[in-house]
């Protein structure tokens, strides 16, 4: 019986340093793993978009946008309503233009259309921006064109809404810069009207400090379909209004 038990020992003092091997692998499986997840994180959210080239946007791309946003909750009867007639927009900006000098050319006839434009709380032109300091950047960016037309900024920041409708009360403007969601909420609440619009432009091709354009913001990609749901559309289908990708 003695020498059974003396021969027992070491069988269990091998099988209790067996368990020891196992654990020795599984924190570099880890690190590896831990190595592959961030780099798919950074190739998805930066350097696709800071690699790709640039593109410029087209009519395509916002007919694309709207059916898109609305084909869930509208019959294709409904979506195919929404398709703006080609005439309606205006030659796209090819990425070699500046504010001012694309401006020129969609409208050449600016100096005598802003002269004949006399009418209070409406204005000739908006350019629909995706936030405040951008808005500031373009009314800078357009001085070679705007010459002696009246600009106003029409967004939140700092700026309550009766203020800016008393403004629109008191006299002629020919431009309007601004955030979607302010100007939405100017025309529902009657002050600003927008039949005299004659150029609505959309800064399109910019991109913010994410690489995000203002049509990838969601709530700014919202607020813009409710806006043309305001009587942009209509007013595009019965050729008064153009529309224009900067």
């Amino acid at each position: 019986m003695k020498q059974q038990k003396t021969a027992s020992v070491p069988a269990l003092s091998k099988k209790t340093k067996q368990p020891k091997e196992c654990f020795l692998i599984q924190p570099k499986e880890t690190k590896e793993d831990a190595t592959k997840t961030r780099k798919r994180r950074k190739k998805k959210i930066t350097d696709i978009l800071a690699k790709s080239e640039p593109k410029p946007g087209t009519p395509e791309d916002l007919q694309k946008l709207m059916k898109d946003y609305y084909s869930s909750n509208r019959s294709v009867i409904e979506l195919e309503e929404l398709n703006l007639p080609d005439s309606c927009f205006l030659k796209a900006n090819d990425l070699t233009h500046s504010l001012s000098s694309y401006l020129k050319e969609i409208c050449p006839k600016w100096v005598k259309l802003q002269k004949s434009h006399t009418e209070k709380k409406s204005v000739l032109m908006l350019i629909l921006c995706s936030s405040a300091i951008r808005a500031l950047e373009l009314m800078r960016s357009m001085t070679a064109f705007k010459g002696d037309s009246k600009v106003m900024k029409l967004f939140a920041k700092h700026i309550k809404v009766q203020e800016q409708v008393k403004l629109l009360e008191k006299r002629a403007v020919h431009l309007g810069v601004g955030t979607p969601g302010r100007i939405k909420e100017l025309v529902r609440q009657g002050g600003l009207d927008l039949n005299p619009l004659k150029f609505l432009v959309f800064d399109w091709n910019w991109r913010d400090q994410k690489l995000r354009r203002m049509m990838d913001i969601p709530e700014i990609r919202k607020e813009v379909f409710e806006l043309l749901e305001m009587g942009v559309l209509s007013l595009c289908k019965s050729e008064s209004l153009k529309l224009g990708l900067f």
